[in-house]
């Protein structure tokens, strides 16, 4: 497993820290050690169901193995909750093109600097790709995403606020085509306090896919900023119940978030993690590795 870098490390905060001083502590594994690991990982928004989970596969882990001293428990750890993660091929975007990625989440989420991001990126992996400015609720969200798409040489296609978000999907999908694009990333609206009309803008909006685009790969993707924590976890739950998510991006693990969500989602919505978010910079997007990541919580 690669070396953590200084800002990866920082994914953690204090949990890192805080388990190692339980590892370390600690003459031998005994009860209260494990005890002591439960209530850090309930308190760095690791929920209580993934947590229990972790437990008792800590515990099998140690009888399994025989083992005496805390240090021993490393491995077990890092193994135990880079299994939860690991989602195999769900955890990789599709490989398969023409793909429409539909990014959602709710407003001041950091959806429209992630789209730009996960743009960029894939533009300097060989890929051609489109913008689609469909959130077209917010104010100035078109406009924020086209500075953003001119930034990184990446056109967009965008209407007037108010406009309706699939007659901007039908325009992106005609552009893609015309080109022979091989990605259209579609921002749309993060109105989750009314599910209902969420729910009916993203079946229009896939209508139109089917109809005009049946060709493509789809992939509807949640971003989440690590930094809301619980509530994070809440929004995965909200949006998964009005769209098929193929998946998650999580912004913001630069070092203020405790990255415990992030354990949750995946182990509690059978989620995948497509990619996360290190920093601010247009660069600070990554492709998420399950084991590098549960390596990260004890500095592994």
């Amino acid at each position: 497993m690669a070396l953590l870098s200084e800002k990866k490390k920082g994914f953690f905060g204090r949990l890192s820290e805080r388990i190692t001083d339980a590892i370390f502590m600690h003459p031998k594994i005994d009860e209260d050690m494990m005890d002591e690991i439960e209530e850090i990982l309930i308190t760095s928004d690791i929920g209580m169901e993934t947590t229990i989970n972790i437990m008792e596969n800590l515990r099998k882990y140690v009888k399994d193995n025989n083992l005496t001293q805390p240090q021993e428990l490393r491995k077990g750890i890092v193994n135990i909750i880079s299994e939860l993660m690991d989602k195999g091929e769900r955890n990789s975007l599709s490989a398969n093109f023409p793909l429409v990625i539909m990014m959602i989440g709710i407003n001041g989420g950091g959806k429209t600097t992630t789209i730009a991001k996960l743009g960029n990126k894939l533009k300097k992996e060989g890929r051609s790709v489109v913008f689609a400015a469909a959130d077209t609720f917010r104010a100035a969200a078109a406009e924020q995403l086209k500075i953003w798409g001119d930034r990184v040489g990446i056109r967009t296609i965008m209407h007037k606020e108010g406009a309706d978000p699939s007659a901007v999907l039908f325009d992106a999908i005609q552009a893609s085509k015309a080109k022979g694009t091989e990605i259209l990333i579609v921002d749309t609206a993060g109105r989750l306090q009314n599910k209902k009309n969420l729910m009916d803008e993203l079946a229009k909006m896939n209508r139109i896919i089917d109809r005009e685009y049946p060709e493509a790969a789809r992939e509807t993707l949640l971003v989440v900023d690590a930094t809301n924590g619980k509530n994070a976890v809440s929004q995965a739950k909200e949006f998964n119940q009005v769209a098929e998510l193929s998946g998650v991006v999580i912004t913001k693990l630069d070092g203020t978030a405790k990255g415990g969500i992030a354990v949750t989602i995946a182990d509690e919505f059978d989620m995948p993690i497509k990619f996360i978010g290190v920093g601010e910079g247009i660069e600070d997007i990554e492709d998420f590795d399950a084991g590098e990541f549960a390596g990260g919580i004890i500095n592994e």
